[in-house]
């Protein structure tokens, strides 16, 4: 992952676990227990209580598998 995306990716995730998630694109997953971050072509999967749990990061092709 290129340092720029990684940078921007904890950026947002520092943000949600601040409660600041204004234009934020977050939602809940389907099938499954969690949410999913949207960070360009990258997704992070969490689990939000009270602690933010950060599942798994990746290119949007390969989250979901």
């Amino acid at each position: 992952m290129p340092k720029k995306d990684a940078n921007r990716i904890i950026e947002k995730i520092e943000r949600d676990a601040s409660d600041d998630i204004r234009g934020l694109d977050i939602k809940a997953l389907h099938g499954r227990d969690g949410l999913r971050l949207r960070v360009g072509t990258y997704r992070v999967l969490m689990i939000d209580g009270t602690v933010l749990d950060v599942l798994d990061v990746g290119h949007r092709r390969d989250i979901y598998r």
